[in-house]
């Protein structure tokens, strides 16, 4: 079988494929078009987000048997057209989700003790204790939304704190020892913090908008390390204007590129007004898409697409 790979991973990847007897070919630079006029020559593809795979790319695929995805979502496929052609589709959310458990709990502790606040002041040699002191994570409850590999990644992480962690997902009977699944409504009423877990779908997108803000009880703490497309920034601004959100830590925004590569030119004629907000706000710490982004998930990303394509076709 001949595999092209479209986007650079960790040498592991190529390296115990040809161990396994499969052809890698590599093309990193070739537009769509040119990668749509050779890819009937392939039984395999491997991809991360450089561009969409739609209805006229797997049309000219017409002896691909897999689609390796290597990173949890698979948002630039059109999974159900894939399917219907039978090529098979492989994710690795398993290879990123304890990175990701890691970096939303730094974002939240971060908030919690104003680090990037007090940390910018003192190296202006500003030394402003009172007005940085912080708050602590005992006795919060922490409100998981989508309990998969990522949201149960997260409340592994809390274990060592005395909270109380719900989780709330479309799924039924996903809570385990480490979150209490509740309904939207008891969730709503009773946690101090939001942490977003979901993939990107038809559901998720502009989810977290004034109304699914304004119905929560209390002021509530947000972390999103999930897709930025779930929130609507401007909402998310006027949140946290009135206090509604206490801060929010932000890996992921909704004007990203579809390859997560880019975000825009940073010009202020262009920048959007609540984005012009955010990058000025104390009370909010932000990162360019990098929770799942570790030295050590790179590696495991890599060989869980391995694992999976072996396990398949081997």
């Amino acid at each position: 079988m001949k595999i092209l790979h479209l986007d650079t991973n960790h040498p592991l990847l190529i390296e115990q494929l040809n161990d396994l007897g499969f052809q890698n070919d590599e093309d990193y630079t070739s537009s769509k078009p040119e990668i749509e006029a050779k890819i009937l020559d392939y039984d395999g593809m491997i991809i991360r987000s450089r561009f969409t795979i739609d209805k006229h790319f797997l049309d000219v695929a017409l002896n691909l048997k897999f689609i390796g995805r290597v990173g949890a979502g698979l948002e630039n496929i059109d999974c159900d057209y894939a399917q219907k052609k039978g090529i098979h589709l492989i994710s690795a959310p398993e290879g990123n989700r304890n990175a990701v458990g890691e970096h939303s709990l730094a974002m939240l502790l971060s908030l919690f003790n104003k680090l990037n606040k007090a940390d910018k002041e003192v190296k202006e040699g500003k030394w402003q204790r009172e007005a940085n002191r912080g708050v602590e994570l005992d006795g919060k409850t922490i409100g998981i939304i989508g309990y998969g590999n990522m949201g149960k990644a997260f409340a592994k992480k809390l274990l060592g704190f005395d909270v109380n962690v719900f989780c709330y997902d479309i799924k039924e009977n996903v809570g385990d020892k480490n979150a209490k699944q509740v309904s939207l409504k008891e969730f709503q009423e009773k946690v101090d913090v939001v942490s977003l877990h979901t993939p990107q779908t038809s559901l998720t997108l502009n989810m977290i908008n004034n109304n699914f803000i304004n119905q929560f009880k209390k002021p509530f703490w947000f972390i999103n390390t999930a897709r930025g497309k779930s929130v609507v920034t401007d909402d998310l601004v006027s949140a946290l204007k009135t206090g509604k959100i206490l801060g929010a830590g932000l890996d992921v925004l909704e004007y990203e590129k579809t390859s997560f590569e880019n975000l825009f030119n940073r010009n202020d004629e262009e920048m959007p007004l609540a984005f012009q907000y955010l990058i000025k706000a104390e009370n909010v710490i932000l990162t360019p898409h990098v929770a799942g982004w570790t030295i050590e998930s790179k590696e495991k990303l890599a060989q869980t697409i391995v694992n999976k394509i072996k396990e398949k076709f081997c």
